[in-house]
């Protein structure tokens, strides 16, 4: 690869987006100015590096004139000494810049919806869908992104049958879509007076948050909206009108229901923008799956129904089965320390885009 060539495309590429942004064609035009903005930010953290890079070769050529100058014995003898250090920070910018790279997903800058639901297990199902919903609580807020609960369905002696969150801000697709899949749970049940160990499970899914310039075109004629009276603890507060609210997309088949807020408006509306972004994730599923027909690749196939975690309590470990990492220190963990997990995921599913990179030559 010419780093220097790559450096050089990479910024003049964040430059003439940053000069289409200025053009009134495009400042009127609300999706184009979106896509171009959206793209723009994904790359600056490349034209830092590039930026970098380029000054650090200019460096290299400064000092290696220096060297070359009989004049000044000390003045040659310093420049020996700048260009090996120099020299040695090249091959590690260089990689870095060979990350950076890397072909980027252009929805990983978006916003996401969160959906957490138990699946086999009974009532521990339901408790282990509660515990990993405040486990991504805890990780969303340390990264001070904001979110919002859309829709819950509380289980019968705690946690949830199913719950629905939307997270705003900066990245949030891209840091949390490989959690999607399917997480399981070992542990002794509080109900259970033997002391044995049970396994439960719950599913993830990592929607990216779709938004009005996406071309996802929803006809009136193929919804089905159902209200219903939303269920709660009762008392003062109970809710006496059909305000919740439930969509059924006919053609796709999917459904979705909001029973947050007090007003059907409100409801209606948070449960459109939740089929919105259903869509334009199976959008995505689909172009994804096409593109990569000819390989799966373990960490980035995106396949729900795969197992994907395994969370021991009586030996306090959380194994992701996808990269073989086993962490000690289940407890943490599931107060939202789940950083090094989420970059080795990363970390895999970038080695195997270079790996088809190279292959491509």
């Amino acid at each position: 690869m010419d780093y220097k060539q790559q450096a050089q495309k990479v910024i003049e590429r964040s430059e003439e987006m940053e000069s289409q942004l200025q053009r009134p064609d495009i400042l009127s035009d609300m999706k184009r100015m979106t896509e171009i903005s959206r793209t723009h930010k994904g790359l600056a953290e490349s034209v830092l590096k590039a930026r970098e890079y380029l000054s650090l070769l200019a460096d290299v050529a400064e000092w290696e004139r220096a060297a070359g100058d009989p004049s000044d014995a000390e003045l040659q003898q310093l420049a020996v000494d700048e260009l090996k250090k120099l020299r040695e920070r090249v091959p590690a910018v260089e990689n870095e810049l060979r990350i950076l790279f890397i072909p980027k997903d252009p929805n990983d800058q978006r916003s996401a919806i969160l959906e957490i639901r138990a699946g086999t297990g009974g009532d521990e199902a339901s408790i282990f869908a509660g515990d990993l919903y405040r486990m991504y609580k805890y990780y969303i807020d340390s990264r001070g992104w904001k979110s919002t609960l859309l829709s819950e369905s509380e289980g019968t002696v705690g946690g949830f049958k199913e719950v629905f969150l939307e997270v705003l801000g900066d990245g949030v697709y891209g840091t949390l879509k490989y959690e999607s899949g399917v997480h399981r749970v070992q542990r002794v049940p509080e109900t259970e007076a033997q002391g044995r160990v049970h396994t439960s499970a719950a599913s993830v899914v990592v929607m990216p948050l779709a938004d009005e310039m996406d071309d996802i075109v929803i006809k009136d004629e193929d919804l089905r909206i159902d209200t219903f009276r939303a269920g709660g603890a009762g008392g003062q507060h109970i809710n006496k009108t059909d305000s919740a609210v439930r969509i059924t997309h006919i053609p796709s088949g999917l459904v979705v229901a909001c029973q947050d807020e007090r007003s059907q408006h409100k409801n209606r509306a948070k449960a459109m923008n939740v089929l919105k972004s259903r869509l334009l994730d199976k959008q995505i599923s689909e172009r994804e799956a096409a593109e990569s027909a000819a390989r799966k690749s373990q960490v980035g196939t995106g396949d729900r129904s795969a197992k994907i975690r395994t969370y021991n309590f009586p030996q306090g470990r959380c194994t992701d089965h996808r990269v073989n990492l086993t962490l000690y220190k289940l407890d943490a963990v599931m107060k939202g320390d789940i950083q090094e997990l989420i970059d080795a995921l990363v970390m895999e599913a970038n080695a195997e885009k270079l790996r088809d990179l190279e292959k491509q030559g």
